[in-house]
């Protein structure tokens, strides 16, 4: 299989988490007393992660990155996931950092001014795009994709293979012959000046940019597409694919949209099964956390002596602690998180938005096998509790040998004891721990589809 192409301005998103039980004296703005900070690939580095997260296939990237601290963190962050083709940067790598508190943002501060120098291209990058099976253009407005060489490239493989171009306000027009152009309806409206509605923007914006077909996002109530054959069509998020009642963090759907999108054509699915593909695909990825989920911490800003993010059992200790002694709100969840999926991200995420810190709760490796049979767990509780703890909306880790969390739920006393909703209708052992503590318990709603002994069970057909 020919290897996926993302072209597009990649930034450092940081997300620093904390809490706020108070306004400053100068001036009425909360004062965020800052738990660790949190940092991924942002822009189109965010749409080329999640991409090679899902696809099947390679997935090469190409952007421009500067030689500065923010670009260096971004490169490594990048490694893990896609194969890097370097463009010059002229300025510093850009930066998008926002200060959270319980979950909730507070201000984002945007640092570093570089574009994408109109050099030369490498020919690494001329092989890569004439090479693709498709092309995933995501636009930041840093120059990348207004780059005059790059867009003959582009033109030339929208001839050839499937091309999305996911725009930005600051961008540059599609090529022409794009498979899908997917601006959000805010971009949309931009660009159709003079259309007021979705699907007249959407008809309008593959007209101007003479692309194959357009599909205008439009949040939770999924897409509008303008199709080839000049139809219009309105592409719901299907049944059970959100969550409501909760706190939803929406950074990076639209960048999920589009990597689904590319994907679906890249395998052969026409526009409006690859659009149908991408709206659940974005809302599953809302639903489960958004972008914060893929995030990790920092902890070279912490201080961590190990490199690795705080996870031992003490640790979630003095967290409940110092939690109490701020007066906060300590949120506690448990399980075997074996095979850690986006369901077991969405609970977490979930948990967090319930108070100022969330500890989980893990089954040790034997108390897995009791509960569940002697094949599993399938990961160690070491490795469980470092993924755990590489989460945003993670605390601290406590493994526990016990079947029931109740012994250490008498340590940690938390305020609220998260579980998910599929057990509803089921006494908890563990709820009269939490409950004599004054703390209450919450079932919050499961993300339909997900479960490890599923993931096991499709695995092994």
């Amino acid at each position: 299989m020919r290897p996926l192409v993302v072209v597009g301005d990649a930034l450092l998103d940081v997300d620093v988490e904390g809490s706020a039980t108070r306004l400053c004296p100068e001036a009425p703005v909360p004062v965020v007393d800052v738990d660790g900070e949190w940092v991924r690939p942002g822009g189109a580095g965010l749409a080329a992660t999640l991409l090679a997260t899902h696809a099947a296939g390679d997935v090469l990237f190409v952007t421009a990155l500067g030689s500065d601290d923010t670009g260096r963190r971004l490169a490594a962050l990048l490694a893990r996931d896609v194969e890097v083709l370097r463009l010059p940067l002229s300025g510093e790598t850009a930066r998008k950092t926002r200060v959270r508190a319980s979950g909730q943002s507070v201000t984002r501060l945007d640092t570093g001014d570089g574009h994408a120098a109109h050099a030369p291209l490498p020919e690494r990058v001329r092989r890569a795009i004439r090479g693709a099976g498709a092309v995933l253009v995501s636009d930041y407005g840093r120059g990348v994709a207004a780059h005059p060489e790059m867009r003959r490239l582009l033109t030339e493989a929208a001839a050839r293979v499937p091309v999305v171009w996911d725009p930005h306000p600051r961008g540059t027009a599609a090529v022409p012959g794009v498979t899908l152009a997917t601006p959000n309806e805010r971009e949309a409206l931009s660009i159709a000046d003079g259309c007021a509605d979705p699907a007249d923007a959407a008809v309008s914006v593959r007209r101007r940019w003479r692309s194959q077909a357009a599909a205008v996002t439009v949040g939770a109530r999924g897409a509008v597409l303008a199709a080839p054959d000049g139809t219009t069509l309105a592409v719901p998020v299907p049944d059970g694919a959100t969550l409501t009642g909760q706190k939803l963090d929406t950074c990076g759907a639209g960048d999920r949209f589009a990597s689904a999108a590319v994907s679906a054509l890249a395998e052969g699915a026409d526009v409006a099964d690859a659009v149908a593909s991408a709206v659940e695909s974005a809302s599953r990825f809302v639903a489960a956390g958004g972008a914060a989920a893929l995030s990790t911490r920092d902890s070279s800003r912490d201080g961590g002596e190990d490199g690795l993010p705080p996870s031992e059992d003490g640790s979630a200790f003095e967290l409940a602690e110092s939690v109490r002694r701020r007066g906060g709100r300590l949120v506690a969840t448990g399980g075997c998180f074996d095979l850690l999926h986006a369901g077991h991200v969405s609970l977490l995420r979930h948990a967090k938005s319930l108070g100022d810190a969330l500890v989980v709760c893990l089954n040790s490796d034997e108390s897995v096998r009791r509960l569940k049979g002697p094949g599993r767990p399938v990961v160690t509780a070491d490795d469980r509790a470092r993924l755990l703890a590489e989460l945003s909306s993670v605390d601290a880790v406590v493994v526990f040998e016990e079947s029931s969390p109740s012994a250490v739920l008498e340590r940690l006393r938390p305020d609220v004891w998260v579980k998910g909703g599929d057990y509803a209708g089921s006494e908890l052992p563990e709820a009269e721990v939490v409950r004599r503590h004054g703390g209450e318990v919450v079932l919050v709603p499961t993300v339909e589809g997900y479960s490890t002994t599923r993931l096991l069970s499709e695995a092994s057909r």
